[in-house]
């Protein structure tokens, strides 16, 4: 190949890569007035339920912060990112631990994601582990954490996550497992939901496992030690 062409392609290459990170932090500068009404990984869950049943739909309906149980935002804090609030997107204490956890498992068993980086992930991506996810992770994490407040992601993040079978956000959730609405979730409830992020579709099947009971308990024991938004 010419030394030109190659000059050619690579500039193209890099500006189409450009103009797709302009797209992306777009969105994020639109979401600080305006709320996401769906997310990559809200489209993926509702294509694979279509899959087997064409009619699908997920359980999801937006809610304001203030509408929020204060016990939930202290237990996903205390389950999720404990030092949410005092770093800049990335944890790098909580990434040290889960690297030497997974090199004593031999396998990746632990990932050390903070509060941003999840939303970046469920916004924009999949669930998919590879270099490139990762890479573009880190970027939009950036992004989020530059365009948006804590309290606007935090926001974001508790009304966008998965908390079962099809089911997402904190109102969806609240009122899929306990009828009740997200204002009105007790802190026992609420250590359950943020016991339940880290594998959603396994708690919506078995919801009183003694594993969740546990996790919850260990949550609770946290919470006065948490800083919300």
């Amino acid at each position: 190949m010419k030394p030109r062409l190659l000059r050619r392609l690579l500039l193209s290459a890099l500006g189409l890569f450009l103009a797709y990170q302009a797209w992306l932090f777009g969105h994020v500068l639109w979401w600080r007035q305006h709320n996401p009404d769906s997310s990559a990984f809200m489209r993926q869950g509702l294509a694979r339920l279509r899959s087997d049943d064409p009619e699908a739909r997920l359980e999801h309906h937006w809610v304001p912060y203030s509408q929020i149980a204060r016990p939930l935002k202290a237990a996903v804090i205390a389950a999720e990112d404990a030092r949410f609030l005092r770093h800049q997107g990335f944890d790098w204490q909580g990434i040290e631990q889960a690297w030497n956890k997974d090199l004593r498992q031999h396998r990746i068993v632990a990932g050390g994601s903070t509060i941003s980086q999840q939303l970046a992930k469920n916004l924009f991506l999949s669930g998919q582990r590879t270099p490139w996810r990762k890479a573009e992770e880190t970027l939009i994490t950036l992004m989020l954490e530059q365009g948006l407040d804590k309290r606007r992601i935090f926001e974001i993040y508790l009304n966008v996550i998965e908390w079962g079978d099809g089911v997402y956000g904190a109102d969806a959730a609240a009122e899929h497992y306990f009828h009740v609405h997200a204002a009105h979730l007790s802190t026992a409830q609420a250590c359950w939901l943020a016991a339940a992020i880290p594998d959603p579709r396994g708690a919506d099947d078995h919801p009183g496992s003694r594993h969740l009971r546990h996790k919850a308990a260990i949550i609770a024991r946290r919470l006065p030690l948490v800083t919300i938004p």
